[in-house]
């Protein structure tokens, strides 16, 4: 009987099935082994074979089974990788967590060295004696007035070393912390205040001398520390720095001692301690202790030198010994408001 345009029937007798549709790519085959894909499958064997029945999909499975970031499909090509999005969202919380404790480090360190080094615990450093002095400024000078030392462009010399700025604008101001002497407050002062520093004895002849050699005017200022120590500045200012250097040489007369020394003072020598390579141009300055035994009272003085101007700075205590650190930081700076 002829085949032709007639389809072939089961051995069976049963209706003949078409041949199986294959397998959804997106769906995992059922076997472990794929098939051969260059043999094809035979229509009789597999339409003999009844696929096997999937089970309903239970509710909400259509929800769970739809694409996932977290889990990525399987299949040629579509392999899983280092970066896959479970692997991306991961690096990104990383990311954000070393962001937060990077910006706590520096916010912590930023709040460790903005603040004073002496309020950080451990850091502080250990107080030496110093005072706390403000600021310091030299004040203006008149119009067309030249400094003390050396020349100043577009104006004439000063061979006589004149302080030209107000002489009570140079006497140091008083640290922070200190009981000002109101007596002493900066301002001008009598020639006889200035005298009674030294003995009693001495002072009538000093005041002739003061006049006889072209005493302007004095500036003083004093104070006393929370310790006891009391400081006193005295500024004379002569008509020039010749008188100025005659009064000190023939009436005071410092060399390896203090020569006139303060009124209380016995036996005097050179502070062998006092920094002697600080130098500030047009100035000199002697720096002198009081030797033991000491009468109840510590002393320390200097004499500076500038140009029409001398300075005497005297520090006492009682009962001890005078602090040195302070009493040079003192000097120093007095020079150089003079220099």
């Amino acid at each position: 009987m002829s085949t032709e345009g007639t389809t072939p029937s089961a051995p069976d007798g049963r209706e003949p099935v078409a041949a199986a549709t294959p397998p959804d790519p997106a769906t995992p085959a059922a076997s472990a082994t794929p098939a051969d894909p260059a043999t094809p499958p035979d229509p009789v064997t597999s339409a003999a074979t009844p696929a096997p029945a999937v089970p309903a999909a239970p509710p909400g499975a259509a929800a769970s089974m739809a694409p996932d970031d977290s889990v990525a499909a399987a299949g040629p090509g579509n392999t899983p990788g280092p970066w896959a999005p479970r692997g991306w969202r991961r690096a990104v919380r990383w990311g954000v967590a070393a962001a937060v404790f990077l910006g706590l480090g520096a916010g912590t360190a930023y709040g460790v060295t903005s603040v004073p080094r002496d309020r950080v615990p451990g850091l502080a450093t250990r107080s030496d004696g110093r005072w706390d002095f403000p600021a310091l400024s030299l004040p203006a000078l008149p119009a067309g007035k030249p400094r003390p030392f050396g020349s100043w462009t577009g104006t004439a010399d000063n061979p006589g070393e004149i302080h030209f700025a107000d002489l009570r604008r140079l006497v140091l101001p008083a640290p922070a912390g200190v009981t000002g002497d109101r007596s002493l407050d900066g301002g001008w002062v009598p020639a006889d205040r200035f005298a009674a520093q030294y003995p009693s004895e001495e002072r009538s002849t000093l005041l002739e001398h003061l006049a006889d050699d072209g005493l302007r005017h004095v500036a003083a200022r004093g104070w006393t520390a929370p310790d006891g120590t009391s400081l006193q500045i005295y500024a004379a200012q002569f008509q020039s720095a010749g008188n100025m250097l005659a009064f000190l040489q023939d009436e005071l007369g410092p060399g390896l001692d203090a020569g006139l020394a303060p009124d209380g003072v016995t036996t005097t020598a050179l502070d062998e301690r006092w920094p002697g390579n600080i130098t500030i141009s047009g100035t000199r300055t002697d720096v002198y202790r009081q030797e033991p035994p000491y009468t109840g009272t510590h002393a320390r003085m200097a004499y500076i030198e500038a140009g029409d101007t001398l300075a005497l700075v005297v520090e006492r205590r009682k009962g001890a010994d005078a602090p040195e650190v302070p009493f040079h930081q003192t000097v120093i700076l007095q020079q150089q408001l003079l220099g």
